[in-house]
């Protein structure tokens, strides 16, 4: 006969499995100026392959290597953004690079995102055209540390071989060969844009003759 302080102990147990399960957390950094239809297939793949919990969009304020390119207003690409993933409740948008201003550093925001949620196991997303330039990021052997990097596969593009202290997955996902230049490119010479971004992002754009 089964005591009857077994049960409770068993229960006891589940529950602490469910309390110290581990948040599986996906970072998603780039300009995304424009969004487009890619960025949302690399988030459904991230999340489905990675089982995250969660995957934050993260809008750079200025990219540390590209100093010279002028992005639209950071309110006007977080409002895309919002747009883009209306609905969706395992995407978030996080505004913080936005609002801090100046050159987005990663280590800043990852950082941050450790004293958030510092049990939980940090994914980064990258393309596959930067991971060459990993090594020169900003304290790149601390970021080394704090998270697993996710490659993300462009059509035409090798990815580079890191150095080993690097933690480094690559995501199958649904290769899309549209980038965010070729679309501001194909806004500005008058085309389409349709199926290229979500519906209500191409309508926004137009609205407020972004890009032209």
């Amino acid at each position: 006969m089964t005591p009857v302080w077994a049960g409770k102990l068993f229960v006891s147990c589940l529950e602490c499995d469910r309390i110290f399960t581990v948040q599986r957390i996906g970072l998603f950094g780039g300009s995304f100026d424009p969004v487009h239809l890619g960025h949302l297939l690399i988030a459904h793949a991230a999340c489905e392959e990675l089982h995250l919990d969660k995957l934050f969009f993260i809008p750079a304020a200025q990219s540390p290597f590209k100093p010279e390119r002028v992005l639209a207003p950071g309110k006007l690409r977080l409002r895309l953004l919002r747009l883009a993933l209306a609905g969706n409740t395992k995407c978030a948008v996080d505004d913080q690079e936005i609002r801090r201003g100046g050159v987005s550093y990663t280590i800043d925001t990852v950082r941050n995102y450790k004293l958030r949620y510092s049990t939980a196991q940090l994914f980064y997303l990258l393309g596959a055209d930067h991971v060459c330039t990993l090594p020169q990021w900003r304290q790149a052997d601390e970021l080394a540390q704090l998270v697993e990097f996710v490659v993300v596969r462009r059509p035409g593009v090798e990815v580079a071989a890191l150095p080993a202290q690097f933690r480094v997955r690559t995501l199958n996902g649904f290769p899309f060969g549209v980038s965010s230049s070729q679309i501001r490119e194909r806004i500005r010479a008058g085309l389409p844009i349709e199926h290229l971004v979500p519906t209500a992002v191409a309508e926004a754009i137009y609205n407020n003759r972004l890009y032209v």
